[in-house]
């Protein structure tokens, strides 16, 4: 069998490289368009700058280490007897931040933790959040978040970022009681859109999303905004670009 063809695509919206497996030119447009929020509208590793200032010499080693094991708590809770240890994304976020303080030798009073957290509530948003939902919202496309979160920390996320009136849906994976990537969280969109996976873009700029959505059946778009490789599992992201802004290739004027 042949390889698949990998076309490159410069976008108008920032001269971005958007490798492909088909030109979305080709096949019709998705219905929708569902984000993920950490890491993808919302940045993560802000929270580096004011770990620097608590923890100088060490901020950023946090912000990447209260990350990582973030997303390995997720997944152990998802994973281990059916779901039976489940806790909400807040509570695991705030176990990885204790034990990465503890991993790291850092001292986290109360009072730190608590700053932690607030700054966690309210990410920095990547610059090109608002001009892509939009854009998107002009062009009459249905928008939305499938996010690992709980509804109490998106409700403030998508506030605080000033993106209230640009998500039709904001979608939370609590509601089965599992994360990303078990197949009913990724569900949850096909049925907040009324419409099958295939029809619907999904967008994450983390791979192992990216890769779950795929294989779930959604249109993808990894937003690969470090230059990192992909994982190594042989099943590619329909689409990869280094900004948000490439989700609008999937709709030609």
């Amino acid at each position: 069998m042949d390889k698949p063809h990998y076309e490159e695509l410069i976008t108008a919206h920032g001269c971005n490289t958007v490798k492909t497996m088909e030109s979305p030119r080709l096949i019709a447009p998705p219905k929708a368009v569902l984000f993920d929020a950490y890491g993808t509208l919302f940045d993560v590793y802000s929270v580096a700058l004011l770990a620097e200032q608590l923890y100088p010499g060490h901020g950023q080693a946090l912000s990447v280490l209260w990350r990582d094991k973030q997303i390995e708590y997720t997944r152990l809770v998802t994973t281990s007897n059916d779901g039976a240890h489940y806790q909400p994304f807040w509570e695991l976020t705030c176990a990885a931040l204790r034990y990465s303080c503890k991993r790291l030798k850092l001292n986290l009073t109360p009072e730190r933790e608590a700053q932690l957290m607030n700054q966690y509530r309210h990410l920095s948003a990547f610059p090109e959040d608002r001009e892509v939902l939009q854009a998107l919202k002009a062009k009459g496309v249905v928008t939305g978040i499938l996010s690992n979160g709980d509804p109490a920390m998106l409700d403030v996320a998508v506030k605080s970022a000033g993106l209230e009136g640009l998500l039709d849906h904001v979608i939370s994976t609590h509601v089965v009681r599992k994360y990303k990537t078990h197949p009913q969280a990724y569900a949850l969109g096909e049925k907040a859109c009324g419409c099958p996976a295939s029809q619907i873009a999904f967008v994450s700029s983390n791979s192992w999303d990216a890769l779950g959505a795929t294989w779930h059946g959604y249109r993808t778009l990894w937003v690969n905004r470090q230059n990192l490789p992909f994982e190594e599992l042989g099943t590619p992201p329909q689409h990869t670009a280094s900004s948000l802004r490439a989700v609008l290739d999937f709709f030609p004027d």
